[in-house]
């Protein structure tokens, strides 16, 4: 049974021709010859070869290999997919080596033997092969991120500080300057990074998001870095570290506030070094990565406190964007409720609107947890309407009375007052539901779980 790929023979001895086609038509499902390497170009048009078997002389008496190597940069010009076999009559090693060196595949020195011969076709498949699942692998996973980056929330805003925070994303992400994104939680750091890739040259190579408050100390570096198998109980595979997974891309660091001193000591030397070494391994690895992190937390207060190195905080922070709160852009807000009123009918086939009224009501309401609870918000209205309108006591009812009420009691309550009452009210609202109350007010169920403590609640 025939293999299937396209073969052309490029040589001057016509004999050497009808030999070498009788040969591998056997295998291959087209083979085709040339005695002339200047009509080499047109016939490429024509047809998509796979590989090229190419001699290295076509002058009378010429022994040097310069042709050969001419018309081997040619094709390559033509197509750099092409895989060449370089044939000579004059097995020079020095020959060899500067044609592999220009991006031939193999040599082979003329006459040789059949089997020979096809063991070096074959082999030469095998590059073929390879380099079409490279491409379908880059085609899939392009196909792949278009879904995933389609189906994600957009960036929007028409404030004036948002379109001072577009601009600043336009002017960085065109260099591979280190990005802090600030900002409270649900305030879109993550959007912000993504913004960044995608306006980057990286943006056809992979964007890895890392929240570091989930992961368990004993597996910081087996995440980021990787591990050899056999490096630790658990280790029954090697596994690639995020920084290597991101390799040409973006690396996105989520929540850097919540990583412990002792690791941000080895993330510290990733940076300075370019470099990660792997658990269980005697080997480093290059970087290649534009690093992004975020954080809701106040660092310069933590490094007075000895929790945050600041020589990290330096290597970072070469570029900072702070998001506002919701709360501070009222502006946006009734443009990002059509925009999720209309994502989310889209979504559950449902033909809603909101009244005047209800819009206003909502954009006084104070969003503790800024974008992401105004998404989760309206999703569940969707869901719940009943009627044309959406109903807007499945969003705010109850919270808005009791913030707006604590709001009246005191106007002078500091960050962390109202950050402690949100939480409570929001725990009140869901009925002691951790996992509701965290989605609402936009944070993980682990950075919940550590302001409960800070707050003994």
């Amino acid at each position: 049974m025939k293999n299937n790929g396209n073969v052309l023979i490029v040589d001057d001895n016509t004999d050497l021709l009808t030999a070498t086609r009788l040969l591998l038509k056997r295998h291959y499902t087209m083979v085709q010859t040339l005695n002339d390497p200047t009509q080499m170009s047109s016939l490429l048009q024509q047809t998509d070869f796979d590989i090229v078997l190419l001699d290295m002389n076509f002058t009378q008496d010429a022994i040097n290999g310069k042709e050969g190597l001419y018309w081997l940069e040619i094709l390559l010009d033509i197509n750099p997919n092409l895989i060449i076999v370089i044939m000579t009559a004059y097995a020079d090693i020095k020959l060899a080596i500067n044609a592999i060196k220009l991006g031939a595949c193999d040599f082979i020195a003329k006459p040789c033997q059949n089997d020979e011969l096809l063991a070096t076709v074959a082999a030469a498949f095998k590059h073929v092969e390879s380099k079409k699942a490279i491409k379908h692998m880059r085609r899939q996973t392009k196909g792949l991120l278009d879904v995933i980056n389609h189906d994600r929330q957009v960036f929007l805003g028409k404030s004036a500080v948002m379109e001072q925070i577009f601009s600043t994303i336009a002017k960085v992400a065109v260099t591979d300057a280190n990005i802090l994104i600030l900002g409270e939680s649900g305030t879109g750091k993550e959007l912000v990074a993504r913004a960044i890739h995608n306006q980057s040259q990286r943006a056809n190579n992979p964007f890895i998001s890392v929240d570091m408050g989930s992961i368990v100390g004993s597996l910081f570096e087996s995440e980021l870095f990787g591990h050899k198998i056999g490096a630790f109980t658990d280790a029954k595979s090697d596994r690639i570290g995020r920084f290597e997974l991101a390799k040409g891309g973006s690396l996105f660091l989520d929540e850097l506030g919540n990583l412990p001193l002792q690791q941000q000591g080895k993330l510290l030397t990733t940076i300075q070094n370019n470099e990660v070494q792997a658990v269980g391994s005697n080997t480093t690895i290059k970087t290649d990565v534009r690093l992004i992190c975020a954080t809701n937390e106040n660092l310069n207060k933590f490094i007075i406190e000895g929790l945050f190195r600041q020589d990290l905080l330096y290597r970072i922070n070469t570029i900072e964007i702070t998001l506002p709160p919701l709360r501070e852009r009222k502006e946006d807000i009734p443009l990002l409720i059509n925009h999720f009123l209309q994502l989310n009918c889209q979504k559950y086939h449902r033909e809603l609107t909101i009244c005047q009224s209800d819009m206003q009501r909502l954009t006084r309401y104070p969003w503790p947890g800024n974008v992401r609870e105004l998404s989760h918000s309206l999703e569940r209205a969707v869901i719940l309407a009943d009627k044309s309108q959406i109903d807007i006591t499945t969003i705010i009812s109850n919270k808005q009375t009791s913030i707006e009420s604590i709001t009246a009691q005191n106007t002078q309550l500091n960050l962390a007052t109202v950050e402690e009452q949100t939480i409570r009210t929001a725990i009140i609202h869901f009925n002691g539901n951790l996992s509701q109350a965290a989605q609402a007010l936009g944070l993980t169920r682990g950075a919940l779980y550590r302001r409960l403590e800070k707050y003994g609640i």
